[in-house]
């Protein structure tokens, strides 16, 4: 059986994980919806870019695709809520 930490994906899911709560953190503070991929965006590509030193096992050896899966994964955050939006039926006016 295979270990899923071998595929290198833990690092990515804990980007996604973390910019997903920031961006629901962004959301109460009364900022305009526009920004939050971009906020998601940024953090992700700094928390790649740091994963790279922590996380053995992160799928990225430069600077330059470490920032890239950073923002991929805090992007997908954004993602992520619009499809639990949907699956919920939601469109009670909150836009992200």
């Amino acid at each position: 059986m295979m270990d899923i930490t071998s595929l290198g994906i833990t690092g990515v899911a804990v980007i996604t994980v973390i910019c997903y709560l920031i961006g629901q953190a962004v959301k109460v503070t009364g900022l305009d919806n526009k920004y939050i991929p971009v906020i998601v965006g940024t953090t992700g590509g700094i928390l790649g870019v740091t994963a790279m030193f922590l996380m053995p096992d992160f799928p990225a050896a430069d600077y330059m695709t470490a920032v890239a899966v950073g923002i991929v994964s805090g992007l997908a955050a954004t993602g992520i809520h619009q499809v639990a939006k949907q699956m919920g039926g939601g469109n009670r006016g909150d836009r992200q």
